[in-house]
Order: C-alpha cells, then sequence, then structure tokens
C-alpha cells in the first residue's frame, strides 16, 4: 500500500508498578514528533512502515464469534437526532486529522494521551499517534494509535567480557494493541462512522479508552436473538388471539430456555420446522458454527451441516446424533479404533439402549489374538491392556 505518513508522535508511559490502575503511580514523556521527512530518515520506519499495512489489511468480523475476539469494529454513539460531530472521541480524532502544523498535531496528541492515562489498567510501553494518507484511495487521511507495552527480561549482546547488557525499555512489534480510525471495510471504502480497535489482552484498554464508541454483538448472541425471535413468532402463530393459560405458560418456558446457558434439547419443532429455521440464518451467513454436547462428548461443525450431514434420532430410550460422511481422519493420539471394520448401522442401532453401566471393555474372541500375534513357539507378543484386574492381549 502507497502509505505517506505525515506525522508521528511518539510518547513513552512509566508506571511505579507493572500494571497500575491508580493515576497517581503514571507518568508519561514526550519523546519526538517526527514530519514526513524526519520519518523518513529515522530507524523507526523500519519498526513500523510493515506494521501500517498489517493493520490495514487485518480482517475483522462486524459480529465476532466471540466477544472476547481481539480485533473489533467500533462505531461512534450519538443520541438520537445529534450528528457524529456530537461525539468527544470522534472530535479528537478529527482534530488530529484537521491539524494543519506539527505544533498543532503535538498539542492534540498530548491530550489525546493523557485522556488514555486515566483509562484502569495501564501498563508502561510507547504509546505512537500516527497520521498519513492512503495515496492509493485516499486524500484523506488516516489515525494510527499504537500501544507497545515494555517487554520483560530483554537483554542485547554488548561485549566480550560483559557479554550482555540489560534493556530496560524494550517494546516489539509482536504485541502491538492498535486503533486504525477510519476503518476502511474494503480496499477504497471507508467509514467515518466506525473504528477498528485491536487488542491481544484481557484488559481491554480501548475499549475503556473510547468511552463514546459501541461494537456490535458477538455473532452468537446475534444470532440467539433471532432464534428466540422464530419462537416467539411461532407462538404467535400459533395461538393467535387465544390468551389463555397454556399460552403462558408456553410463552414462560420460552424465557427459562432463552435465558439458560446450558440448555438441553426442547423438543418443541420437528425436522421440518428447524430445517427452514436454520436455512433461514445459513442463508444470512454461509459459514455459522454450530456446536453441541451429547453427555460428554462434544461435536462441532457448521449449522448448515444439520440435517445434510449431522442428524439428531432417538432409539431405546437414548438420544442418537449420527454424523455421516465419506471418510474419518485421525491425527494425534494413535488407537485401535483406528484399525475397526465398522458395523452396519442397523446392527448398531441394535446395541443402542442396552449398554451396561459398568462402562467394561466388551469380551474379546481369543482366536484373533491366537491366529495373529503368536511367535514360532506359540508364545504371546502382543501388549497388553488392563481392564479392571483382567488382562486382555490386543
Amino acid at each position: 500500500m502507497d502509505l505517506m505518513l505525515q506525522y508521528l508522535s511518539f510518547f513513552v508511559i512509566m508506571t511505579d508498578g507493572e500494571e497500575s490502575s491508580q493515576s497517581s503511580g503514571r507518568r508519561f514523556k514526550h519523546y519526538q514528533t517526527l514530519d514526513a521527512d524526519d520519518y523518513d530518515e529515522s530507524e523507526i520506519k523500519k519498526f513500523l512502515d510493515e506494521e501500517f499495512t498489517r493493520i490495514l489489511k487485518r480482517k475483522v468480523e462486524r459480529n465476532p464469534n466471540t466477544a472476547n475476539a481481539p480485533t473489533k469494529i467500533g462505531r461512534f454513539m450519538v443520541e438520537p437526532g445529534y450528528e457524529l460531530g456530537s461525539n468527544q472521541n470522534y472530535n479528537l480524532f478529527q482534530r488530529l486529522r484537521e491539524a494543519d502544523s506539527k505544533e498543532r498535531f503535538i498539542g492534540i496528541a498530548d491530550e489525546l494521551v493523557r485522556i488514555y492515562m486515566d483509562t484502569s489498567a495501564v501498563r508502561g510501553g510507547a504509546f505512537i499517534i500516527a497520521r498519513s494518507k492512503l495515496n492509493t484511495y485516499f486524500d484523506e487521511p488516516f489515525l494510527f494509535l499504537l500501544k507497545c507495552d515494555f517487554e520483560p527480561k530483554i537483554a542485547r549482546i554488548s561485549d566480550e567480557r560483559n557479554l550482555i547488557a540489560s534493556v530496560e525499555m524494550a517494546i516489539s512489534a509482536r504485541s502491538i494493541k492498535s486503533i486504525q480510525y477510519p476503518h476502511m471495510h474494503e480496499e477504497g471504502s471507508m467509514d467515518e462512522w466506525e473504528v477498528k480497535i485491536h487488542q491481544a489482552s484481557h484488559a481491554r484498554y480501548f475499549e475503556d479508552f473510547l468511552k463514546y464508541v459501541s461494537y456490535e454483538k458477538p455473532l452468537p448472541e446475534v444470532i440467539g436473538e433471532q432464534v428466540v425471535e422464530m419462537v416467539h413468532q411461532y407462538i404467535a402463530d400459533k395461538w393467535q388471539e387465544d390468551v389463555s393459560q397454556e399460552r403462558s405458560d408456553e410463552e414462560n418456558a420460552v424465557e427459562v430456555w432463552a435465558a439458560s446457558e446450558k440448555r438441553e434439547l426442547q423438543e418443541w419443532w420437528t425436522p421440518e420446522q428447524v430445517e427452514v429455521a436454520s436455512a433461514a440464518l445459513v442463508e444470512q451467513k454461509p459459514e455459522l458454527p454450530f456446536s453441541f454436547k451429547l453427555d460428554g462428548i462434544s461435536v462441532k461443525g457448521l449449522l448448515s451441516d444439520f440435517g445434510a450431514s449431522i442428524h439428531f434420532a432417538k432409539h431405546n430410550g437414548k438420544y442418537v446424533a449420527v454424523i455421516e460422511g465419506d471418510a474419518f481422519q485421525f491425527e494425534k493420539g494413535m488407537s485401535p479404533i483406528e484399525l475397526l471394520q465398522p458395523r452396519e448401522l442397523t446392527e448398531v442401532l441394535e446395541l443402542i439402549g442396552t449398554s451396561t453401566s459398568d462402562g467394561g471393555i466388551a469380551p474379546v474372541d481369543d482366536s484373533f489374538y491366537k491366529d495373529s500375534t503368536m511367535d514360532e513357539q506359540g508364545q504371546d507378543e502382543g501388549p497388553v491392556v488392563t481392564s479392571g484386574d483382567k488382562e486382555t492381549s490386543w
């Protein structure tokens, strides 16, 4: 990408401890602000050039699969009827983008760092505020806010006598947290309402720092809300104008189910109804994940797999999950199961609901081992598996 840096301010944050939640134990120092010519001749150019491109190209999901996703899209919040200019975070960013001199840029950058210093759990490190133009697509500049925490236990080669020397304030590009504004959701197209943050950290510094920015809900929460809405619509269609106690009980059951973190199979809908509802969700996001547990066994796949290669059933009073496919694949942890000649499904169905509760190993046909594991003197050379007080060769 053809990035041209305009200004870059470099600050160092120091705290009394590794992580400080008390503002009295924090301080910062402005080291230098560079313009385009200064930057081209500096060592920091080698450190940051690739990082700016990496930040711009970093993929982000509008609705991530988890609330703890390291990269998120934030949107400036405004009260109904108010314009974007009423948002304090936006105004500060916009002033940096419009700064018409190096001195003006330093002043606003200093103000921004002071606000950052009031966030919780600030750690020592370098704080970099940069403004660049992406000449390939835009005349308007981008802002990059980068936080590099100090790396512990860093040393450099010194001389033959001392061998190594301690480095007190080492930083690394490996753990850079970043803010990019505006967000470029595709090459050549940006949204002034949106900001992209990246913070692979539990502390969530930037979410605390940008107090007037909201973030999209994670995908499981969005899908969950849609499923609950589908169930409410189903109940409304089923009961029409009926306001009986039975309808009220059904609606209450839905609320209890929706609020539960660990949920069981409800058996409310037919397979056809489930397939129609699933298809509506898959149409929105084809790669929608789907996972479940059957007792202690976990299965992960895609929602589109249900009804195609994943099937639920009941047999002899037990729940059954059937997964079909063309080939098994095993990775680490080699086991005898990899040697199996599978039974026909009809044979397996006869076993479901009939197993004993002791979990013991099934009896073994000794003739198999006599034919396959005996040496010339008739001595058994096979390994031994112990189950309880019994020893079984295989």
